[in-house]
């Protein structure tokens, strides 16, 4: 049994955010006029925020995610081709000094680091704009299923883009040019909790997700045959599996803070 990857996938695979982050976040910031979320994939981040602001400009250099991503009336998707200049982007954005909130949840691992925390210095607003990133880890369950999760990830582990690493290590090694606002620093991220109700049917969409089974299937490597599959299925441990929900916990990692004047 191959399962393919496709954008769409995110939408139901994911995790939700806690509405909590987005208006702790909010919190912090004295003005709610703009957002960016960038990285959006699926929106999802996108739409917690806008719960919070006025406007959301919501970018992703995956048009077929921008396509895919959840509607919202004050969340505005723009595709964002690598192509574009960051003087372009930053038109794109609101300009210079215009936004009050950048938010990328799960994705700044594959930034140009350099690139886009120059881009961000120039559209936060001075000194009160807030940048707020954040990840998480794969889930555990039991021992039997963290095994075979394990041994998945490792064999996985190849065909991940090699700035993955900054989230085995919960981003304490991601560089973070900004001022600490007290959600977590460089170097000493924020660590939270972040469970999710989970079907077998849900588990085999999450992984089949991941940009890692995409590149390996482009390089003629197909990670979740029948037999993984299978062993993945002895582990979840139901006789109706698809139709077991199980909850399972993951360990997600924040970092907030501002320009530095």
């Amino acid at each position: 049994m191959a399962v393919s990857f496709a954008p769409e996938i995110y939408v139901n695979a994911r995790p939700t955010y806690p509405s909590e982050w987005y208006s702790k976040l909010a919190a912090l910031t004295p003005n709610r006029t703009l957002v960016w979320d960038a990285g959006t994939g699926n929106g999802q981040a996108a739409i917690g925020v806008a719960e919070h602001y006025e406007q959301v400009i919501a970018t992703d250099v995956s048009e077929g995610q921008i396509k895919h991503a959840m509607p919202h009336p004050k969340v505005r998707y723009v595709h964002a081709p690598l192509s574009m200049s960051e003087d372009e982007l930053v038109s794109l954005i609101g300009g210079e000094g215009s936004v009050d909130l950048v938010t990328v949840a799960e994705a700044v691992h594959w930034f140009d680091l350099p690139s886009f925390y120059s881009l961000v210095n120039r559209v936060l607003r001075k000194p009160e704009g807030i940048i707020a990133v954040w990840g998480y880890k794969h889930f555990t369950l039991n021992p039997v299923f963290d095994s075979v999760m394990n041994r998945f990830i490792e064999t996985a582990m190849p065909y991940f883009n090699p700035n993955y690493l900054y989230i085995r290590d919960s981003y304490r090694t991601l560089p973070f040019p900004f001022e600490s606002v007290g959600f977590g620093s460089e170097g000493n991220p924020l660590m939270l909790d972040l469970p999710q109700e989970l079907s077998f049917d849900g588990l085999l969409k999450l992984l089949s997700s991941w940009s890692a089974l995409k590149t390996a299937k482009e390089r003629g490597v197909d990670l979740l045959t029948e037999d993984v599959v299978k062993e993945f299925e002895s582990a979840w441990g139901s006789h109706d599996h698809s139709n077991l929900t199980r909850t399972v916990n993951r360990k997600a990692f924040m970092i907030a803070g501002k320009p530095r004047i």
